[in-house]
């Protein structure tokens, strides 16, 4: 699998909308249409299914996993094909072929980029994730300082020999792209009116 086939490849894997498929399923309105707009698992929780948000959930994550998973196990993958796949995945996610380029903030796809990249890699930032928002109760800064520090576990890990280092550098890229799809969440964070976990404050940012 060259380096093309790797990136085109993933980023049709993670075009596929987990939130628009499964609230299709369901019977659910469009997760575009209400909430934040985004089509995530956070806003398909909002018609109070939880089976649908947690499905949502496990299908981003896994397609991440996925997508990384197989350029890492073909026979002629290399280094800079899985660093390219593990962005490429995400950045289906963010902008996805069949919905019209419409799609969700990342991080679901991101922890399972990171579970295939690594499992202390994953562990860390979830932990980060975990602690912040155990903290703070405000998921956005969660998910912000869990990216923010998700490179530089990365390149440790990277210095202790446990991957190359063409996939720390595809982490980094996608913690710049997770922040910038965050830019909405930063701006409510500064004003101090982002929501909270488990607030229906601040919906139409979340």
């Amino acid at each position: 699998m060259n380096l093309v086939a790797s990136i085109a490849i993933a980023y049709l894997i993670g075009s596929i909308s987990f939130a628009v498929v499964v609230s299709r399923a369901f019977g659910l309105p469009d997760p575009r249409s209400y909430g934040s707009g985004n089509p995530g698992a956070t806003n398909v929780l909002r018609t109070g299914k939880k089976a649908a948000a947690a499905l949502t959930l496990l299908g981003d994550a896994l397609k991440g996993g996925f997508a990384v998973f197989l350029v890492q196990q073909h026979v002629v993958a290399d280094p800079l094909a899985v660093g390219a796949a593990a962005v490429a995945v995400v950045a289906g996610h963010m902008w996805p072929l069949y919905f019209g380029f419409a799609g969700g903030k990342g991080v679901a796809t991101a922890v399972g980029v990171l579970v295939a990249l690594d499992l202390w890699l994953a562990a860390g930032t979830v932990a980060t994730w975990l602690i912040i928002a155990g903290f703070f109760r405000i998921s956005s800064l969660a998910s912000l300082v869990a990216a923010v520090f998700a490179p530089f576990f990365a390149f440790f890990l990277h210095g202790m020999g446990r991957f190359d280092l063409e996939p720390a550098i595809g982490v980094a890229i996608i913690s710049v792209l997770l922040v910038w799809r965050h830019r909405g969440n930063i701006r409510n964070l500064l004003a101090g009116s982002e929501s909270k976990i488990g607030s229906g404050a601040g919906a139409r940012q979340n």
